[in-house]
């Protein structure tokens, strides 16, 4: 598949996969620093996400094997692979598969562990937006409001609205809701039990349970050599919180 990106700088090359519900634009700001600072960044669009084409299947397997593409197709050399959330977990399926590509791997506030069920509140408000009823993004979020209390998850959600350019003029989700919803267990599989020394690593924020002290040993079970930071004053989207924090993490690690 052919993955939609944004391009910073140059340098080493280095990929950034959002997460879930998210797209490349969501790490504009952190993107632009990295390519002012020696790296060619590719900060890109994961299938069913953003600009990225929709398809039916959505697995961690099928998204490795599009960054894998990726690499190929831009004939990239020892690049290094960041990855948040959803796509910490594509990365680490990518880290594992395809052992011996990577330079470096950075993992964002995610487990090599299975999770279990917890968008439920966030599919079912998605799914309760009927674009042939609504035309604004105030009324989108008048009925995500009925499922989501928190402002910032509302935000970053209609930040994926926008208008279809075709004759029926109405406004659709940039990702692949269909998909995301009919294939969601799949995005809280665990990445397998196989080992790789690609240099890894690890960041959490202090505030989040995604990476607990209770998942260094499934870490452990498959990175040989990595390291884990924790973030202060920060939850899940560690980057966007403490992005100066992260900033001076990520680049201490690569150099």
């Amino acid at each position: 598949m052919e993955l939609a990106f944004r391009k910073y700088g140059s340098g080493q090359p280095l990929l950034i996969l959002h997460g879930l519900f998210g797209q490349s634009d969501n790490w504009n700001t952190l993107a632009k620093r990295f390519g002012d600072n020696g790296f060619e960044v590719y900060a890109i669009d994961q299938r069913n996400h953003g600009l990225s084409p929709h398809s039916d299947t959505f697995t961690y397997q099928a998204m490795a094997d599009d960054i894998h593409e990726f690499i190929q197709t831009h004939q990239l050399q020892k690049p290094v692979l960041l990855g948040h959330s959803m796509g910490g977990k594509t990365a680490m399926f990518f880290a594992i598969k395809y052992d011996g590509i990577l330079d470096k791997l950075i993992v964002a506030d995610m487990s090599p562990r299975s999770y279990p069920p917890h968008h439920d509140a966030v599919l079912e408000a998605l799914n309760a937006v009927d674009f042939s009823k609504i035309n604004t993004r105030k009324e989108a979020e008048v009925v995500l409001s009925q499922h989501i209390n928190d402002f910032g998850t509302k935000q970053f959600l209609l930040k994926n609205i926008y208008w279809e350019d075709n004759a029926a003029a109405k406004m659709n989700w940039r990702f692949n809701l269909a998909a995301i919803t009919k294939n969601y267990n799949e995005i809280l599989a665990a990445v397998p039990e196989k080992k790789t020394s690609v240099s890894t690593l690890f960041i959490r924020g202090d505030k989040s349970d995604y990476i607990t002290d209770k998942d260094i040993p499934e870490i452990e079970k498959r990175f040989t050599n990595y390291r884990l930071k924790t973030i202060s004053n920060s939850g899940h989207w560690v980057h966007a919180e403490q992005p100066e924090s992260f900033y001076q993490d990520v680049m201490e690690f690569i150099r």
